[in-house]
């Protein structure tokens, strides 16, 4: 089965929509599934620790076209995490934490510990590929270390653990391309 994994779309309309477009292109069959962070809160780390009962429209970004484009299942990210405390509603309660597809785990990414530069510190999961988000940097990992990419390219991956971070769609216009039968990933670039 092919997988379109896409994360860190921030709210960005044209973004997200230059993706979808890329993934219709690339790969109409694929399954798209978000890793988190659809939306943009519109409120920091550090007003977010005391802010609370804030109505919908200050707290986050959500323009109404982007809405519609929004058609797909997705883990939950820390900014629906954080739009939900500053709000008290729970309209993102319903996205699960992590998903489990054809050989793999989704995950957001911001339940774990990062290195100073970026580098997650990743959990051992089963099954053991783990696709991730959060950082906004796309990026295969074994062992601890980031290993070399080119957008288009596929990677066949041993039967090891691995973790792939999609890259964002907001700003870089990134998503992978999993073929679970084929076990490879390819990291793709929206024009």
């Amino acid at each position: 089965m092919k997988y379109a994994l896409l994360g860190d779309l921030h709210s960005s309309v044209e973004d997200t929509k230059a993706v979808l477009a890329h993934i219709e292109h690339c790969a109409p069959s694929a399954k798209i599934i978000g890793l988190g962070d659809l939306y943009e809160c519109n409120i920091g780390k550090r007003k977010a620790e005391t802010a609370r009962d804030l109505p919908m429209k200050k707290a986050a970004h959500i323009p109404k076209d982007f809405v519609p484009l929004v058609t797909f299942p997705s883990v939950r990210g820390n900014q629906e995490e954080r739009i939900m405390l500053v709000t008290g509603r729970e309209d993102f309660e319903h996205l699960p934490e992590k998903m489990i597809i054809a050989g793999a785990v989704i995950m957001h990414g911001h339940q774990w510990k990062w290195t100073k530069n970026w580098l997650p510190i990743l959990p051992k999961t089963e099954p053991p590929l783990l696709f991730f988000g959060h950082s906004h940097m796309a990026g295969l990992y074994r062992k601890k270390k980031r290993l070399p990419i080119e957008y288009g390219e596929p990677v066949l991956l041993k039967k090891k653990r691995y973790g792939i971070n999609a890259g964002a769609v907001w700003g870089a216009r990134e998503w992978v391309l999993y073929d679970s039968d084929a076990r490879t990933v390819t990291f793709m670039k929206a024009d």
